[in-house]
């Protein structure tokens, strides 16, 4: 009965929009000359873009079954390249680009090379890199901030208004869509999702896992350098930036597993727990003034996303359990069983 109402009410696949339209009300009433305007509205949407972009970085990797730690590094490199290149050897704009998407995915393809041939565990392989990537962001900056790039083409690359919000969240979307798209409509999803469901069963049913994996970390390098260049061009150049937005893309991606398809890494539940959690910690910062709440909120976001997957994990097992032989007892319960997942092994371990 319980698990019927849940159905009923949406709250199975939509408790984020509950909790988002709770936040908004809340936040509205308590400061509304503060929070209901037009200006929270845009300035959430703009500064949370570069990290939605990271956390459907993080997405790929979980998505088939493994993790990316080097992501935020990667995205700090990525930034700093695209603006050392124009700055100290003035190089245009597009072309400095293209080398600082060129480094990210040469970085996704040695995370890669290191997991599926030498057979590190993507933790432990991803963390190194992500040390590794750092050095080598000291070494191509000299340990030096380098000054903002003050040509018109990227200072204009995401501050450009669309509707009155700037084109960094077009961006976001856009880049949204084609992971959405290729991870939901196309055989190369599928593969991907089932090498993340059991990598052994899909490696015994043709799909080459190796490959699929090894093309994960590529296009998460990619996006994480997409995100890097965003971010650097939207809020200027930082040589520690990278670090801060690592934990809020694992938050946002483990805590949209649970929303639109449960227990499957998605892309718009992605999105979604990206902006939930940015409107929470937006008004409460607007009530106690306080610049901690963002840390602590995306750490209790993670360690309930991850409690949350086990929970679900179990509590389908046990639904399963119980069904009559006849019934499906799974049309309910999550979509890619998240026991096999970074998720639910990292609770387990």
């Amino acid at each position: 009965m319980r698990r019927q109402w849940l159905k009923v009410l949406g709250l199975e696949r939509f408790s984020g929009l509950y909790l988002w339209a709770m936040f908004i009300v809340v936040f509205g009433v308590w400061t509304p000359s503060l929070f209901l305007t037009t200006g929270t509205l845009h300035t959430v949407a703009s500064s949370q873009a570069a990290g939605a972009v990271l956390a459907l970085a993080a997405l790929l990797p979980l998505a088939a079954g493994s993790f990316d730690l080097s992501i935020g590094a990667t995205a700090n490199l990525s930034g700093i390249i695209a603006t050392t290149l124009q700055t100290g050897h003035h190089w245009s704009v597009g072309p400095a680009i293209g080398a600082a998407l060129a480094v990210s995915a040469a970085v996704g393809a040695v995370n890669g090379f290191i997991i599926v041939r030498l057979h590190v565990s993507s933790f432990i392989a991803t963390l190194g890199m992500g040390t590794v990537v750092g050095a080598v962001l000291v070494m191509v900056s000299g340990d030096e901030q380098p000054g903002n790039p003050t040509s018109a083409a990227w200072t204009h690359l995401t501050d450009r208004l669309v509707l009155g919000f700037p084109i960094i969240v077009v961006y976001m979307l856009v880049i949204a869509a084609v992971l959405w798209w290729a991870l939901q409509h196309t055989p190369a999803g599928r593969y991907i999702y089932a090498v993340g469901g059991n990598a052994e069963a899909a490696r015994l049913s043709g799909v080459a896992t190796d490959r699929w994996t090894w093309l994960c970390f590529i296009g998460s390098g990619l996006v994480a350098g997409a995100g890097g260049v965003l971010y650097t061009s939207f809020s200027g150049p930082s040589l520690t930036f990278g670090t801060g937005l690592l934990l809020p893309a694992f938050a946002a991606a483990f805590l949209g597993s649970t929303q639109i398809h449960p227990g499957k890494y998605n892309v718009w539940g992605t999105v979604l727990a990206v902006y939930v959690l940015a409107t929470g910690v937006q008004g409460l910062q607007y009530i106690t003034g306080v610049q901690w709440l963002n840390d602590m909120f995306d750490g209790v976001a993670l360690i309930g996303a991850v409690a949350f997957a086990v929970w679900r994990q179990r509590s389908g097992g046990a639904h399963a359990q119980a069904a009559a032989p006849g019934e499906d007892a799974g049309a309910d319960g999550a979509e890619t069983d998240l026991g096999s997942s970074p998720a639910a092994a990292g609770a387990e371990t």
